[in-house]
């Protein structure tokens, strides 16, 4: 198969292998290689944007960058020194031809000129802070390029309950094409950020097949964080994470396939490590999550099964701390234990985690090993930042990262030394901000209004972010959620009522918020679990090899 290029504004007649290409935007000496044109075959002109395909599974976008290929006034005589492996630079005093007007052709009076270059801005990442800076700058001169890996807006808060089968995955997932549908200066791209490049202000992204590159004025890097095992990442194959809808959809399948297993099996040591769940980590995730699990056994499945009684599941929760929710205030942290108690959660503070295989955990205390035998074990310890974090900050001199990948700001959120590229979200550091939603909304919202400002030509462009804290709330279980809002602190059925309000604000889209609704009065009202469908095959855990067990173990020793 012929190797194909199609670039804007190129045509070219004979063929030739290695044309080398002069820019025909802001630079002035940049150059594209292109090979293997096919004879009297005219390239397509319009949206500044070409593709050169390098091989049959790899196709390089470069986005923005308009090329042409007839760059002085002896366009045959380019051609041969290009055929020769020699450059092609635009002689002194020659003007540049206006992009797209017909070859061969002088500009006459009429041609229009060519329009201005409005102020390109990427966004990586379309969580809170990402889809929160593209729709402030909604009317802003400026265009928009969205990069994210998945196609939705996920609201995160709300995982567990599509892990614990309360929503589905469409009601805290919105698809992003439909969010920003009427935005028309914002386009969304599929792609996974590979490369950052600071100094040429480019974006490298791969996805089906291709590797796009996208160059930007303004930067907004609001790449998230990531699911951290503390070194351990062999735990991830056992024990999976909870940050994205694949994670909440397999955690979903392990949980109610362990029902499924105990309800089959004979032997009753074995039923028993089905109907043991262990969630690690005390913040607020995890103990939504540990509520959740004990809800569903003891309320939801209730009389589903014949030959088990899914309320003698046990649900542990294990965390190194000495109590839970650190990030709330003691006396709150402690009602909310009292109510995992209550719902039957066997609070385990204190221990490390050590080992973690298919059939359990081992756990240390104070030197003390313990094994504890649970083939479903869901891990809420930690997180870290993006990856994308270490890769800009490598390019900073003097930077190092802050606690848990995180970048360090200034505090207008930009990146030291370039004013141009902002962090924003979970993966900035700034005043020991937590990595919250809120904080996510409101750095984003900055961000673009710091872009507005340059682009409208203010003269005080640097502005410090200023938080404002909306407060903090964790659902226990239906009917009881803590709130704390500065001195207030609630803790009970009102507090759940005011962590419903919220979380139904902040969803996206009205049919989302009617169907969530719906749904907490069925299952919190009743006690129906709407969203019980999964895959038996996507929750098998690993074989459990006993010689894979045995060299986990073994290794943690």
């Amino acid at each position: 198969m012929p190797q194909v290029v199609t670039a804007a504004a190129v045509d070219v007649r004979p063929r030739a292998q290695g044309v080398h290409l002069v820019q025909a935007d802001a630079v002035e000496e940049e150059v594209l290689t292109l090979e293997g044109v096919d004879r009297g075959r005219r390239l397509p002109v319009g949206h500044a944007e070409h593709e050169v395909r390098t091989g049959p599974d790899e196709v390089e976008d470069v986005v923005g960058t308009p090329a042409a290929a007839s760059v002085g006034p002896n366009r045959e005589h380019a051609l041969s020194l290009a055929s020769r492996g020699e450059a092609v630079t635009r002689p002194a005093g020659v003007p540049r031809r206006p992009i797209g007007h017909n070859r061969g052709v002088p500009p006459t009076a009429e041609t229009p000129p060519a329009p201005a270059a409005r102020h390109r801005v990427v966004i990586i990442g379309c969580g809170f802070a990402g889809l929160f800076a593209t729709r402030r700058l909604r009317r802003a001169d400026v265009d928009v390029t969205i990069i994210d890996r998945t196609t939705h807006h996920l609201f995160q808060p709300l995982l567990y309950q599509v892990a614990t089968g309360i929503l589905s995955e469409g009601e805290i997932a919105p698809a992003t094409r439909e969010v920003l549908r009427r935005q028309r200066n914002a386009r969304v791209v599929l792609g996974d950020v590979t490369d950052i490049d600071l100094a040429a202000r480019t974006v490298t992204s791969a996805g089906g097949g291709r590797r796009r590159v996208t160059p930007y004025d303004s930067l907004i890097l609001a790449a998230g964080a990531v699911t951290s095992y503390f070194g351990n990442d062999r735990f991830a194959e056992h024990a999976p994470g909870l940050k994205s809808i694949d994670d909440a959809l397999h955690v979903r399948s392990r949980i109610f396939t362990a029902f499924e297993m105990a309800e089959l099996e004979e032997d009753e040591a074995a039923r028993r490590e089905w109907l043991t769940f262990v969630v690690v980590g005390g913040g607020p995730t995890g103990v939504e999550m540990a509520g959740q699990i004990a809800e569903l056994s003891h309320r939801a499945l209730r009389e589903n099964f014949r030959r088990i009684d899914p309320s003698s599941a046990r649900v542990l929760l294990v965390d190194a701390a000495p109590r839970i929710l650190n990030g709330f205030h003691e006396r709150l942290a402690a009602k909310a234990a009292a109510q995992l108690e209550r719902l039957g959660v066997q609070l385990r503070l204190g221990p490390l985690v050590k080992a973690v295989d298919a059939h359990g955990l081992d756990v240390e205390t104070d030197g003390a090993r313990e094994r504890i035998d649970a083939r479903t074990v869901v891990w809420a310890a930690g997180v870290s930042g993006s990856p994308l974090g270490a890769q800009v900050a490598a390019q900073v001199p003097g930077l190092e990262l802050a606690r848990g990948g995180r970048v360090p700001v200034q505090p207008d959120c930009t990146l030291p030394g370039h004013p141009e590229v902002f962090v924003v979200g979970d993966l900035m550091a700034l005043d020991g901000l937590p990595g919250v939603a809120e904080v996510g909304m409101q750095s984003g919202i900055h961000a673009a209004r710091q872009i507005r400002r340059a682009v409208d030509g203010e003269a005080e462009v640097s502005r410090p972010f200023r938080y404002h804290d909306l407060g903090t709330m964790a659902s226990i279980s239906r009917h009881f959620a803590i709130v704390e809002l500065g001195p207030i602190r609630i803790a009970g059925r009102l507090g759940w009522l005011m962590w419903l309000v919220v979380h139904l604000t902040f969803l996206t889209g009205f049919k989302n918020r009617v169907s969530a609704l719906f749904h907490w009065i069925v299952s919190f009202l009743g006690r129906a679990r709407a969203e019980r469908t999964f895959t038996v095959a996507d929750a098998e855990p690993a074989a459990g090899d006993e010689e894979d067990v045995a060299r986990d173990r073994e290794w943690a020793a």
